[in-house]
């Protein structure tokens, strides 16, 4: 059995669970060497990768300086950084496993993509909800006709109040100019997954939205600049959600291997201890894209910072029955009219469900099977080439808000984009 190798640029969360899934498939695949900016984040990895010094590189431009050490690169850096690093780890001859967005540019991810077709690279995009039960699941009813016709898909995404706050006011993706308007850093996976499961093009689409609560102007009196020295009682109190939160998520996203001491320090001195209503945060907290798809087919997507629970929600209307399911609760029914509801058991087709659903880690294994040649149903594989239309999606849905909600014709739209 051939034994994939894999080398990564970027050691945070997602660069992590990536390389953990050597743990998983031991015989199957290899990290080779990895590179970050933080040397927390290398130590920690390497204590389970176990690579000699000359593999670990502190930026992801001196390990692309080396001659190719593996068969793919995973490219997990920070959205802006993707272009340049795909492009030059391409040029090197590898193949690609990249992190979503494809960058946070639409010139950009067109770019990226021309340049694999040029050199005749292999571009996987992380759009792991493909890969879980849950929505093959829905997507193998539709296929087999359970339901008849798609007339209609209703989807959701609650991100939860608190992950809002932690990564879209706090961290990483709280302004779109260092980052992706958030339809695109957190939604791209929706606009693949209704397309994906409708099988048909999106024609029109309209949007909405705006930050509308995470602001200066919705900031109490007596608020303090950093949550330690904050009178307020406040749902969003850094102190007590992340010391609250030790060892697990988010507070590893902090450090890889929080304690009490280490968060404090960071709570301290970065982003994530600030007043959320005293950051420069200007991505939308709120958002809704209508489409119209090819056939008649309708589909409404909202996502909203403003829920307890964090999770995603799909209701599918079809002219013989519904299917309807809520994917964190691994809960999924169909019902045909006229006929009794039935539970679709998701726990017996799937024995690990970490990591969004267990689609990190059936993403990693198809990702193996293909580049080993094995014989498969690859027809659900995120390739660039599938994974573009729904970039393309979020930008015009983007668009769309930024022009009061403006209806857009995306075969109009792909044709100026150069697609």
């Amino acid at each position: 059995m051939k034994k994939i190798t894999f080398a990564i640029l970027g050691m945070g969360n997602r660069g992590t669970q990536y390389a953990l899934k050597q743990l998983k498939y031991p015989e199957e695949m290899e990290v080779t060497a990895i590179s970050d900016t933080r040397k927390v984040r290398l130590e920690a990895a390497n204590k389970y990768l176990r690579l000699p010094a000359d593999r670990i590189f502190d930026s992801a431009e001196k390990l692309l300086e080396m001659p190719k050490l593996a068969d793919i690169m995973i490219v997990a850096t920070q959205d802006a950084q993707h272009k340049d690093h795909a492009i030059a780890a391409m040029q090197k001859g590898y193949d690609l496993l990249l992190e979503k967005p494809i960058s946070n540019r639409q010139s950009d991810c067109i770019d990226i993509l021309n340049e694999a077709e040029k050199l005749g690279r292999k571009v996987f995009i992380c759009h792991v909800l493909r890969y879980t039960v849950f929505y093959q699941q829905i997507k193998r009813l539709i296929s087999e006709g359970v339901i008849g016709d798609v007339e209609t898909v209703e989807a959701a995404e609650l991100v939860g109040a608190h992950h809002y706050a932690h990564s879209y006011v706090r961290g990483n993706w709280h302004r779109e100019e260092k980052s992706s308007p958030m339809i695109l850093a957190k939604s791209c996976h929706d606009m693949d997954i209704i397309s994906w499961i409708i099988g048909k093009r999106c024609e029109k689409l309209s949007s909405f939205g705006s930050l509308n609560h995470f602001k200066s102007e919705n900031c109490p009196k007596e608020a303090a600049d950093r949550c330690f020295k904050c009178p307020v009682k406040c749902p969003f109190n850094a102190n007590k959600y992340y010391l609250s939160r030790i060892p697990g998520w988010p507070s590893n996203i902090l450090h890889p291997e929080p304690t009490p001491e280490n968060i404090t320090e960071i709570l301290s001195t970065s982003d994530y201890g600030r007043c959320v209503y005293k950051m420069d945060n200007d991505v939308v907290d709120h958002q809704t894209v209508n489409m119209l798809f090819e056939g008649g087919i309708t589909a409404t997507f909202q996502m909203s910072g403003f829920t307890n629970r964090q999770t995603r929600t799909l209701r599918v209307m079809g002219s013989k029955g519904e299917i309807w399911g809520d994917f964190r609760e691994k809960e999924l029914y169909y019902q045909r009219f006229g006929e009794d509801v039935v539970k679709v058991d998701l726990e017996s087709l799937c024995d690990d469900f970490h990591g969004h659903g267990g689609g990190d880690a059936r993403l990693i294994y198809d990702v193996i099977r293909y580049m080993r040649g094995d014989v498969f149903d690859t027809s659900s594989m995120t390739t660039i080439d599938r994974s573009i239309d729904s970039h393309i999606m979020a930008f015009a849905a983007e668009n769309s808000r930024k022009n009061g909600g403006e209806l857009i014709n995306l075969y109009e739209y792909k044709k100026e984009a150069g697609l």
